[in-house]
């Protein structure tokens, strides 16, 4: 895993944290984020129901609340805060990731600098 030891890769906001907490009631052991390539962008997250722990994933669990990091995506979400939004017109996860120098303008997908 990638990070600084005893600081966690990702964290969360208190309404992503009881967003999560509202899904994993659901019988689900937490959400599994990761990327894939697409979009306008380059790359687009993606989040899933886990019902179960990767040996390889990175487990960040905060008040109830637990996040898997895919292998693949860890080096990419380093720093990122999660938080959830619910409007009128749209409600979802936002990504605030300071490895992004890139966005498409629906915010749908990303891009990270040339490694």
């Amino acid at each position: 895993m990638f990070g600084i030891p005893g600081n966690p890769p990702v964290t969360m906001t208190p309404a992503a944290e009881a967003q999560i907490v509202r899904l994993m009631a659901r019988g689900a052991q937490g959400l599994r984020i990761g990327l894939k390539k697409g979009g306008c962008a380059g790359m687009e997250y993606t989040m899933e129901y886990a019902s179960e722990v990767s040996p390889h994933d990175a487990v960040v669990e905060q008040n109830g609340a637990r996040v898997m990091i895919a292998p693949m995506a860890q080096m990419f979400l380093f720093g990122t805060e999660i938080d959830y939004a619910n409007g009128l017109l749209e409600s979802g996860f936002k990504f605030k990731n300071p490895n992004v120098v890139d966005a498409c303008g629906c915010g749908e997908s990303i891009k990270f600098a040339d490694r």
